[in-house]
Protein backbone atom coordinates (compact mmCIF):
# COMPACT_ATOMS: atom_id res chain seq x y z
CA UNK A 1 0.00 0.00 0.00
CA UNK A 2 1.33 3.44 -0.94
CA UNK A 3 2.62 5.93 1.63
CA UNK A 4 0.05 8.54 0.54
CA UNK A 5 -2.80 6.20 1.44
CA UNK A 6 -1.55 5.98 5.00
CA UNK A 7 -0.50 9.65 5.28
CA UNK A 8 -3.90 10.87 4.06
CA UNK A 9 -5.79 8.30 6.11
CA UNK A 10 -7.33 6.71 3.05
CA UNK A 11 -6.37 3.24 4.26
CA UNK A 12 -8.68 3.69 7.26
CA UNK A 13 -11.71 4.63 5.14
CA UNK A 14 -14.49 2.16 4.44
CA UNK A 15 -14.49 0.36 1.12
CA UNK A 16 -17.54 2.34 -0.01
CA UNK A 17 -15.86 5.65 0.86
CA UNK A 18 -12.63 4.65 -0.91
CA UNK A 19 -14.59 3.69 -4.04
CA UNK A 20 -16.45 7.03 -3.93
CA UNK A 21 -13.14 8.87 -3.48
CA UNK A 22 -11.58 6.98 -6.40
CA UNK A 23 -14.57 7.88 -8.59
CA UNK A 24 -14.30 11.54 -7.57
CA UNK A 25 -10.61 11.53 -8.45
CA UNK A 26 -11.27 9.90 -11.83
CA UNK A 27 -14.07 12.38 -12.55
CA UNK A 28 -11.82 15.32 -11.70
CA UNK A 29 -9.14 14.01 -14.06
CA UNK A 30 -11.73 13.47 -16.81
CA UNK A 31 -13.09 17.00 -16.34
CA UNK A 32 -9.62 18.53 -16.60
CA UNK A 33 -8.85 16.41 -19.65
CA UNK A 34 -12.22 17.20 -21.23
CA UNK A 35 -13.25 13.55 -21.27
CA UNK A 36 -16.27 13.54 -18.97
CA UNK A 37 -19.52 12.65 -20.71
CA UNK A 38 -22.50 14.94 -20.15
CA UNK A 39 -24.84 14.12 -17.29
CA UNK A 40 -28.41 12.97 -18.01
CA UNK A 41 -29.67 16.53 -17.44
CA UNK A 42 -26.99 18.01 -19.71
CA UNK A 43 -27.75 15.43 -22.41
CA UNK A 44 -31.47 16.22 -22.16
CA UNK A 45 -30.72 19.93 -22.60
CA UNK A 46 -28.51 19.24 -25.62
CA UNK A 47 -31.23 17.04 -27.13
CA UNK A 48 -33.82 19.78 -26.50
CA UNK A 49 -31.64 22.35 -28.26
CA UNK A 50 -31.05 20.03 -31.21
CA UNK A 51 -34.79 19.35 -31.49
CA UNK A 52 -35.47 23.09 -31.39
CA UNK A 53 -32.86 23.67 -34.09
CA UNK A 54 -34.34 20.90 -36.26
CA UNK A 55 -37.84 22.39 -35.84
CA UNK A 56 -36.72 25.89 -36.91
CA UNK A 57 -33.85 25.48 -39.40
CA UNK A 58 -34.28 29.02 -40.78
CA UNK A 59 -33.89 30.61 -37.34
CA UNK A 60 -30.12 30.97 -37.53
CA UNK A 61 -27.42 33.61 -37.37
CA UNK A 62 -24.31 33.30 -39.51
CA UNK A 63 -20.92 33.06 -37.89
CA UNK A 64 -19.88 36.20 -39.74
CA UNK A 65 -22.75 38.14 -38.12
CA UNK A 66 -21.85 36.88 -34.67
CA UNK A 67 -18.20 37.66 -35.22
CA UNK A 68 -19.04 41.18 -36.47
CA UNK A 69 -21.43 41.96 -33.62
CA UNK A 70 -19.39 40.48 -30.78
CA UNK A 71 -15.91 40.04 -32.15
CA UNK A 72 -13.02 42.36 -32.78
CA UNK A 73 -14.73 44.01 -35.78
CA UNK A 74 -17.86 45.03 -33.94
CA UNK A 75 -18.80 46.03 -30.47
CA UNK A 76 -17.26 44.16 -27.59
CA UNK A 77 -19.37 43.13 -24.66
Amino acid sequence: MGQALHTLGIDSMSIEDRIALAQDILDSVAIEAGLLLPSAAEKAELDRRLDEDDATPDNTISWETIEFEFGSHGRNI
